[in-house]
Parts: structure tokens; sequence; C-alpha cells
């Protein structure tokens, strides 16, 4: 991996785009901007955090190994692969960018959508704060963006404390909100509908409180019922947070064109094993089938014409065994249309999983499994409806009576198993969300475990402890120069001195 917030919210510094519009739109005037407005601005954060960091193939595939979706089939091992990375450090570019934000909110005053740039600045700070936490750790939040104010070194508040202001922060958004005015196109990501933006910023305290399971309070677990029970959420598919990709030249998906990496790629074993367990198809939507499976006589519309990369496995043997043609590789229509499949940065359906997890553990009343069928009904449907998938899924469909008798067999909602048997089945939908997507939530795997990543020291490339995971990213490396007293306490106070990628920050302990 580059840095952690590539992989999870991919918050980059770009350049200001030449007007307020779609995002196909956006990229299309090259011209340099001779006024500024909260519109304009507004489109600029946005697209700083939510396009793709880098958007070309092999960057878009190799952040895509990190969760263990595909693996990565040459002689070279890929850190990202095997537990490490290229750059091993966080960074804090989204809460270092936080000054557009404040102009976009001085250059909105007076103005009807005054509350709404209020709102929008506040989302973003909370969103880069909540990622840029679980990134590393303690961090500098509540003095972030403050250096006009004279504050350039920043304290570095405690993770306990960032947890909390970034559920407060959430929570205001959402009542700025309330109070605005629709602010039209410059949002590239929900059209300025002030609507979408309240379930939005209600849906992630839900996430917020349920990433922090390991040390919620029970005045949290109250919040977290307070939220659901006010039932200002999310209601379907329509309410995803995404982007969307375009025929434009400049907002394509980022592996389009991409089939110099995509005969390198292969889908993952844990993939494919349990879209087979679960009778799946989006399985035929994911994957080719295996070369020398359909050699021996399986058909492309088969479970057993497809197999899975082990990502575990040494780089020599993954490409020895990719020559013989013995893994599924990545589907070919990911290569095909520019406008592929929308980026999911935050879907209904992952919030139905979130409540549905939550009920089973007690924090909510409710029907877990209505919730757990809502949420694999809105990503069946999801890929159902996608355009690309008319490029090649293999004859294998999604439509609605599929659907409709998709809950039988592995799939079916384990009413009369143990309270494990059913976190395991949300967790496994879940994991499945984020399918070569750049939004990954490795830190869920770490909160719950599920499902197993493989791990063998003899290909892990953890230069700290070969038999573990790693739990977090190193600090910038600029903190050493730029804010060293804060950088020490920190370190000190968490890691004993040493800041390592197998510290066990707060929220995990």
């Amino acid at each position: 991996m580059k840095k952690i917030k590539y992989i999870y919210f991919a918050i980059i510094s770009l350049t200001i785009a030449g007007s307020c519009s779609k995002f196909e739109k956006i990229n299309t005037n090259p011209n340099s901007a001779t006024t500024v407005s909260p519109e304009m601005l507004a489109t600029q954060v946005l697209q700083n955090s939510y396009r793709f960091w880098n958007p070309n193939s092999t960057d878009f595939s190799t952040g895509n190994l990190w969760c263990k979706h595909v693996a990565r089939l040459e002689t070279n091992p890929n850190p990202y692969q095997y537990y490490y990375s290229y750059w091993p450090y966080g960074d804090f570019g989204g809460l270092q960018g936080l000054t557009n934000t404040k102009r976009m909110v001085e250059f909105a005053k007076g103005s009807p959508s005054q509350s709404s740039f209020e709102g929008l600045a506040l989302y973003l700070k909370a969103s880069a704060g909540f990622s840029e936490t679980l990134s590393m750790g303690d961090i500098p939040y509540s003095e972030a963006g403050m250096a006009e104010e004279g504050i350039t070194r920043p304290k570095y508040d405690k993770q306990s404390d960032v947890f909390v202001e970034v559920l407060n922060d959430f929570k205001t958004a959402e009542q700025k909100f309330a109070d605005g005015t629709n602010f039209g196109d410059c949002d590239i990501m929900y059209s300025g509908d002030v609507t979408k933006w309240r379930k939005l910023c209600n849906a992630m305290q839900l996430k917020v409180l349920q990433t922090i399971s390991k040390k919620i309070t029970p005045e949290q677990k109250a919040r977290f019922a307070e939220i659901v029970s006010a039932d200002n959420l999310m209601t379907s598919n329509d309410d995803n947070f995404q982007l969307v990709y375009s025929n434009n030249l400049n907002a394509s998906h980022p592996f389009y064109n991409g089939e110099g990496n995509r005969i390198y790629l292969g889908v993952s074993k844990l993939v494919v094993d349990a879209l087979r367990n679960l009778n799946d198809r989006r399985l035929f939507y994911f994957a080719e089938p295996a070369q020398a499976l359909i050699s021996s006589g399986n058909l492309e519309t088969d479970f057993a014409a497809y197999e899975g990369a082990p990502t575990e496995l040494s780089a020599d043997q993954l490409a020895l065994n990719n020559q013989a043609g013995m893994y599924s590789l990545v589907n070919k229509r990911y290569t095909l249309l520019r406008a592929g499949d929308p980026m999911l940065v935050f879907s209904y359906a992952e919030q139905c999983f979130i409540i549905a997890e939550a009920i089973e553990e007690g924090w909510v009343t409710g029907n877990a499994q209505e919730y757990y069928k809502n949420g694999v009904k809105a990503q069946l449907q999801y890929y159902m409806n996608l355009p690309s998938a008319a490029t090649g899924v293999h004859n294998m469909n999604i439509d609605q009576t599929y659907i409709d008798n998709y809950f039988t067999g592995a799939a079916a909602y384990a009413t009369t198993g143990t309270k494990e048997d059913r976190l395991h089945q949300i967790w496994i939908q879940k994991w499945l969300l984020d399918f070569f997507t750049s939004q990954l939530n490795y830190q869920d795997f770490l909160r719950t475990g599920y499902p197993l990543f493989p791990l063998d020291p003899a290909t892990s490339m953890n230069p700290d402890d070969k038999s573990v995971y790693p739990k977090r990213w190193k600090y910038p490396t600029s903190e050493l120069v730029a804010n060293p007293v804060n950088y020490k306490k920190a370190v000190d106070e968490q890691f004993g001195g040493y800041d390592g990628i197998n510290e066990v920050p707060w929220w995990l302990k």
C-alpha cells in the first residue's frame, strides 16, 4: 500500500476544476478559474476526497489487494498482498486540506445555501478524521486546519476523544443540512440534495459507533438506538453515496483499458469459495472462468468452472499456476467501459448490515433477519442494474427472480443457529460489498476477525512480525520535522515509543 488513506477514503490533493458541475463536466474543462465561489470549492474538495487517488489500472488493482479480494499473479511479490507496503505511512492530507472547506464556508456566508456548505465542511472534516485516526491512532483533530490562527504544530488528540468529536461533527453536520437548502450540481456525489446528505450523516454515526464496538459505552449504544428509531436513514440504493464514472476521458473508471493488468490479477480463493458456498451469481460478475477448468469440460455457467487464487501463496507459485490457467481472473467487463461500476463509498446495503449486527448484539431492537435480507437484496439489485453487466457475466445475469429465491442453503439466515453463525453471515456479506472498489474496510476485519484472511509467515512481508496482521500505519515522516514534540508524545503514550505497524491502537484494545 501507499498510504492507508489511499485505500480507505482516497483523500489526495488535486488541482481545482474549471467549473461547478457534474464529475464528467468538471473534467472536461481544463481552463483555470478566474473567480472563486463556494460551489467551485465544494466541487474541488469532493473531488479531492472521493476520486481515486491515481486513476490508472496498476494503482487501482494494487489498492485492491489489501482486503484479500484479489491476488497478484506475477513473480515479483507485491507487498500490498503480503501485509506490508511500499510506503507504510499514513498521512494527514484530508485534515490538512481543511483550508479549502473554510474558504468554501466563508464565500457562502449570507447565501441561502450557507448552512448546507457548513454541513458539507463538517462532514468532510469528520470523514477525514475518522479515516485518519483508524489509520494511525491519536491524531491532530481539534486543532487541525488552524494554521491561519497560528497553530502550526497542532496537538495530537487521544483516539478516544477523536471518535467523540467525529461523532459530534457528523451530528452537527446533519443539523446544518436540515437547516440548509439544496446546493446544486457542484456536488459530484449527491447533486446537492440535503435530504440525502442528512441520511448519510446519520448512517455514518452508526458506522463510527460500530467501529468502536470493543470500546463503546452504554450511552453510545443508546445513541445508536436513537438514530435508528428516528428513522432518518437511507431507504434504498437511491441513497447510496457513490462516485459515478462517465464516458468522459478524464472521468473514467480507474480499471478501464486495464487488460495488461487484468491478465495478472486473480479473484481470491476467499471470494470464490464464499460465493460458491452461497450459490451467489456475483461470482459471474466478478470473475472469468479458469481456463484449465473450461478445458476440462466445465461450462462458463458452472460454479465449478471458477477457482480462486490463494492470496498467501508465494508469488512464484501463483505466477506458475496462472500460466497453467488454474485461476479465475478478474472479469473482463471491468476493462471495457469507461463508465464502469460506480465507486460505492457508503451504501444502503452497508447500513443494513450495520443495523443487523447491532440487533444481534442487543444494542437496538428489531428484526436482524430483515435487515440482513434487505442488505443482500440491495447489493444484488445494484449489480442487476449495472450497464456493464451487458458486457459479459457469462449468461448468469442477476434478475429479480434470482434475488427473490436467493435466501436458501447457506444464504438463508441462520435463525436456528448461534449468534456467531448469524454474525458471520452478516460480516461475509459486508465484506463482499467492497469487491474491486477503492473503498476498502480492512478495519472491519481487524475488528471482527472475519472472514479470516490467510496469512503464511513464509510469505508475509511484515517486517516486524511475520505472524501478525498490521494494525495501523506509521505517522508521516514529515511529522518528525514539522511537529516533533507532539509526534513523540503521541508515540510514547500510545506505543511505548515505537511507531510500528503492528502496534495496537486504542479502538482495538
